[in-house]
């Protein structure tokens, strides 16, 4: 019975206020007895500032979360578009990056010392070797432009190899480090020549007929020969020394040569319009 009762009570108290203010605000609106007005006005308003807290603690936490639900799409949205601007960035510095290493081996097919009075045929490669077996890569420039089999072919390094076949449009290069080429040689520091071959490794050739007294030294340069009926001409860079030691018994040197040009990335060559008759 006390729980109906303080019920009750609530009930007639919030009745009580209601009808109060409803007629302060008809008297307000008459403009009937301004002061009393404005005390009835505070004390209503008093005595409404509970209900209206609890209101507001009510409301506050849902407007809080629809606030939160809203900024968060908005927070998820200029994280996409941040993504999408850094993934524009990276790809634009992996563009120059590309430019400006086929821009460094233009420069350097231009300077070409070791060639300068032989006409020539600048290409771009458009096929990579396709196995280990037959080490070759394909240009874009053929018989329609100058090219010939068993012309020279450069980079801006050095020897690359040489044209094994072509058409009107494209030709094909068979690389120095092809088990099938062989490339006269001269050690640059003591003279000594020797024909250098292929390992199928394109990061290595050998080279034959080096004298077991010869003093051979890391890193020594190598270059073409260029000997009587040789198919390259002369003091082409091909490589340097990587090593070279005397087999037990043996009146020759083992030496292991690295290629002068990165065979696994050409992008750029340049056919020398030469051959041994010249």
């Amino acid at each position: 019975m006390a729980v109906s009762r303080r019920s009750n009570r609530s009930r007639f108290t919030l009745l009580l206020l209601v009808l109060t203010s409803v007629t302060i605000i008809t008297l307000d609106f008459r403009g009937d007895g301004a002061g009393v007005i404005s005390t009835l006005r505070d004390g209503a308003r008093d005595a409404f500032a509970p209900i209206r807290s609890a209101a507001e603690a009510v409301v506050s936490p849902v407007s809080d979360f629809v606030g939160g639900v809203t900024d968060y799409g908005n927070l998820e949205s200029e994280n996409a578009r941040l993504r999408d601007r850094i993934d524009e960035l990276e790809r634009q510095e992996i563009e120059a990056e590309d430019a400006q290493r086929e821009r460094s081996e233009l420069l350097d097919l231009l300077d070409l010392r070791f060639a300068r009075d032989i006409p020539q045929v600048a290409a771009r490669v458009v096929a990579a070797p396709v196995s280990n077996f037959e080490l070759t890569v394909e240009i874009d420039r053929g018989r329609g432009d100058g090219v010939e089999e068993g012309m020279p072919v450069v980079a801006g390094g050095g020897l690359v190899g040489r044209v094994v076949n072509a058409s009107d449009t494209r030709a094909v290069v068979l690389l120095i480090t092809d088990p099938t080429s062989a490339v006269g040689v001269r050690l640059v520091r003591s003279g000594d020549v020797g024909v250098a071959e292929g390992t199928g490794r394109r990061g290595q050739l050998e080279i034959e007929f080096i004298d077991a007294r010869t003093r051979v030294r890391s890193r020594e340069p190598v270059v073409t020969s260029g000997l009587q009926n040789s198919i390259f001409p002369p003091s082409i860079p091909v490589g340097r020394v990587e090593s070279a030691h005397v087999p037990l018994g043996s009146v020759e040197q083992e030496v292991t040569v690295e290629p002068a040009v990165d065979l696994d990335r050409l992008v750029f060559v340049k056919v020398l319009q030469w051959s041994p008759a010249r």
